[in-house]
């Protein structure tokens, strides 16, 4: 198979920008239900609405607007824009869903884990349709293209220091559970993508 026949069609795109910012608005459910926190701009998102009281989604969608320059010098208009739409979806979902669910009580290692696990997938998904849900994502999917570092390992150390400066709004046992949920989230991208495996673009 060439690589034309194996690049992703605009549906395909459209389903993965769709889906994969639902998965990680579940997984923010899940971590700000059990006082819990992750990585990335999401995890800047959430230190601060931790801090604040500000809306999740709102922080979402600012946060990221910076990175839109260097996305755009880096990867290109194409990736910029579906990673554009992917985290406004992100913002809303992030909004509209606590709305829909409610979750009476959770086991907060279950919510590092499984909110882990649903991050890790949709972050995944993204990848591999070429997108992302934000600034260090980008940054990650961009050394893992132009220096060969795995996306995964730039993501997780990006983690840790997010996760780390978690101790100024939240408990030690809070931020040893997201610390999990971290490692969770990219178990999934570090097993599952590695440069030049798949076709699809």
């Amino acid at each position: 198979m060439n690589n034309k026949d194996s690049r992703h069609n605009l549906f395909e795109d459209a389903q993965a920008i769709l889906v994969a910012p639902l998965f990680m608005a579940f997984a923010v459910l899940l971590f700000r239900h059990a006082g819990l926190l992750t990585g990335g701009t999401v995890g800047i998102a959430f230190l601060i609405h931790y801090a604040s009281g500000w809306p999740m989604g709102i922080l979402v969608f600012a946060i990221n607007l910076p990175f839109y320059i260097f996305a755009v010098r880096s990867m290109g208009w194409a990736f910029t824009l579906k990673t554009f739409i992917s985290i406004s979806l992100l913002a809303i979902y992030t909004e509209v869903i606590p709305g829909l669910i409610s979750l009476q009580t959770i086991n907060p290692l279950f919510a590092a884990i499984m909110g882990g696990f649903m991050a890790g997938i949709g972050l995944l998904m993204l990848i591999r349709h070429q997108a992302s849900l934000g600034g260090l994502g980008v940054l990650a999917i961009y050394l893992q293209n132009t220096r060969g570092w795995r996306a995964g390992k730039v993501q997780m150390a990006a983690d840790f220091i997010i996760v780390g400066a978690a101790l100024l709004v939240r408990d030690p046992i809070s931020v040893g559970l997201s610390i999990v949920g971290a490692l969770a989230l990219n178990l999934v991208i570090g097993v599952n993508h590695r440069s030049g495996r798949y076709m699809g673009t």
